[in-house]
């Protein structure tokens, strides 16, 4: 069976090659073969999957090593594959939320004339996530890492026609590689302490290491995951990433390329637990991301923004479980599956609302689409109930044990983080109610636009809705399903290890204090969006709201701190260049060619002149020589 795990990458990147070489031949039947190859990945890792339950659960990883990559002396990089069950996880989740979003695609895309490439694109990112997470070492890690990079860059600006698409695509882009070279650095760190850049070695050797290095890895480690997971202060590009089309969103936010950094950190757990200030920073990072995201939310108008704010949010309840070590590893990756159902079916809702609306965003222009589109608001209102923690679904029981984790941390920091991840649940259950009834609910808003054309909103094809179908019904069920009996934790346990903690509070008072926040925030949404009139413009708001609009004014801050003070940082660096380093060496340089030029007006020419030097000279000499001896 371990021969299978290479075919997990090769089968998405053998589609990404097909489609982006084989020319136009290809365009009728290009959609068609990069859902099978993609769906082939997802048949295989359900192969794997069922060969891993029939052994014992310590002997649960295996390797396939392909090749010596880089054999050097003492430098050694292979092609080698390591699963078990926390990269299982991730295979399933990838491949099969990513096929579900391929077939919706064939219906989403049906009109485009580069759907062909566009396939080969969503084909590329699963190879390059699946190669991610199935890596057994931290350079090939990184090969990975970089081709979900370029993937989202080549999705999130494929219609580069549009200046907003390319700018967006091109500032995810720029943002990641500043984590990038968090990880670069982290790897060679490995490298000079370890020898090795090998999990197993690594992560073996970490309990001996000194935790002043391994600090500085985790750091690295988490500038690295803070760029692809899209949290502070590298978390600028995810809104504008919904410039790409819809389904492009829902892989990105739900399945790849945003659970990269969770994965990262719960990967290189032993490395974390060594280096406890560093792990005190990744729970910062994440409380901090989680409220941040939400806030952004509350304000946005464009419902796909008001997702993307909440999937930085989500995945900030995820980072913040990672980085409360045993007590949160199983669970941050718990709810990072659940999430990965109810945030794809949520984001392919949108899909569908757009569709059927002329591809209108904004939710102010919406407005009782439930009767014109049934199976998109019922598949759409089930997302909603799972990310608000209703009781029984999917995220009642992933991010409710977040929130117990976080106050079984204990101590100050526990209620403080416990405290915060309250805050984000009641403030999640109020901008997703906002977005439900500003979509679905109340009178019809919508108006013909400039050319007279009003929408005529309607359902969308079953390639579109099956799709939102199936995630809906992992949004009811998946929660449960993973913790009745704690299967999900003892299916994680081996690999990352699980700790209970010391909660000063008990899971029963955490789950009535989500439940009276919740009905709170659903209720001020109610009141402020369900029995008023939602008004076609925006009003001005409070100055909180005018600057959630705006993300926080995170691009301002960028643009003064960062692009700003580069220029200035340059603009310093080029005076001290003009005035120092070439004033020394024009200085010097002036200096010499003065000095030689007066030398040389003592090459006249005259032969008396040097004769009169000659006997000055001579005269020094001798009166030199006498006055020695007088002495």
């Amino acid at each position: 069976m371990q021969n299978l795990i290479a075919l997990l990458v090769a089968a998405p990147l053998l589609g990404a090659a097909l489609l982006l070489c084989g020319g136009r031949r290809l365009d009728r039947s290009g959609h068609l073969i990069g859902t099978l190859l993609s769906g082939a990945s997802f048949v295989i890792g359900v192969v794997l999957f069922s060969d891993l339950l029939g052994k014992d659960p310590d002997a649960r990883t295996v390797h396939q090593h392909l090749f010596s990559w880089v054999p050097v002396g003492g430098f050694r990089a292979d092609v080698a594959f390591q699963l078990d069950q926390l990269s299982m996880t991730f295979v399933l989740l990838i491949s099969g939320v990513g096929t579900l979003i391929h077939i919706y695609s064939i219906g989403y895309m049906e009109h485009d004339e580069r759907r062909r490439r566009f396939f080969g694109y969503l084909n590329l990112f699963l190879a390059a996530m699946l190669l991610l997470v199935l890596a057994d070492n931290y350079l090939l890690l990184y090969v990975g890492w970089e081709g979900v990079g370029l993937a989202s860059y080549l999705l999130i600006g494929f219609w580069q026609h549009k200046p907003s698409a390319a700018t967006a695509a091109k500032k995810a882009f720029l943002v990641n590689r500043v984590g990038d070279m968090g990880l670069s650095i982290a790897i060679m760190l490995m490298f000079t302490t370890f020898g090795t850049f090998a999990f197993g070695p690594v992560l073996h050797a970490a309990p001996g290491a000194s935790e002043g290095k391994l600090t500085a890895i985790g750091l690295m480690l988490l500038l690295a995951a803070c760029g692809k997971s899209a949290q502070v202060p590298l978390q600028s590009w995810l809104g504008d990433a919904m410039e790409g089309p819809t389904p492009v969103s829902a892989l990105i936010h739900a399945a790849t390329m945003v659970t990269a950094g969770v994965y990262l950190i719960t990967r290189s757990g032993v490395i974390f637990n060594n280096a406890p200030d560093a792990q005190l920073v990744v729970t910062i990072v994440g409380a901090v991301t989680l409220l941040f995201g939400a806030i952004v939310g509350c304000a946005k108008d464009d419902i796909k923004k008001a997702l993307a704010g909440s999937t930085m949010s989500q995945i900030g309840y995820m980072v913040l479980a990672a980085g409360l070590g045993p007590i949160g590893y199983v669970f941050a990756i718990m709810h990072l599956v659940t999430h990965g159902f109810f945030k794809a079916g949520l984001f392919l809702g949108a899909g569908s609302v757009m569709h059927g609306m002329n591809d209108e965003v904004d939710m102010r222009k919406y407005g009782g689409l439930r009767k014109h589109m049934p199976v998109t608001f019922a598949t759409f209102g089930l997302g909603y109930l799972a990310i608000i923690g209703f009781p029984g679904l999917s995220g009642f029981f992933s991010k409710d044990k977040i929130i117990e984790a976080a106050f079984a941390k204990g101590g100050t920091e526990g209620w403080i983080l416990g405290g915060c991840a309250l805050l984000g649940a009641a403030i999640t259950a109020y901008y997703m109610t906002r977005v439900m009834i500003m979509t679905f609910f109340g009178e019809k808003r919508w108006e013909a636009d400039a050319n007279g054309n009003e929408p005529h909103p309607h359902e969308s094809p079953k390639v579109m809705t099956i799709p939102m179908i199936v995630l809906a019904f992992g949004s009811v069920f998946a929660g449960g399903f993973f913790g009745i009996g704690d299967r999900f934790l003892h299916w994680l346990e081996p690999v990352t290890s699980h700790a209970e903690g010391n909660s000063p509070v008990s899971a029963a008072e955490v789950t009535i204090a989500t439940m009276v926040l919740l009905v709170i925030g659903v209720g001020i949404a109610y009141l402020q969006y369900g029995r008023r009139p939602v008004p076609s413009v925006a009003p001005r708001g409070s100055l909180l709201t005018r600057a959630a609009r705006r993300d926080l004014l995170q691009d301002d801050f960028n643009h003064v701190v960062l692009v700003r003070g580069g220029e200035h940082l340059t603009r310093s660096l080029v005076y001290l260049d003009h005035s120092l380093v070439d004033g020394v060496v024009n200085g010097t340089a002036a200096s010499f060619g003065g000095l030689s030029g007066r030398l040389r007006r003592l090459q006249n020419g005259y032969a008396r002149s040097y004769a009169v030097s000659m006997f000055g000279g001579a005269a020094l000499i001798v009166a030199a020589t006498l006055l020695m001896r007088a002495v």
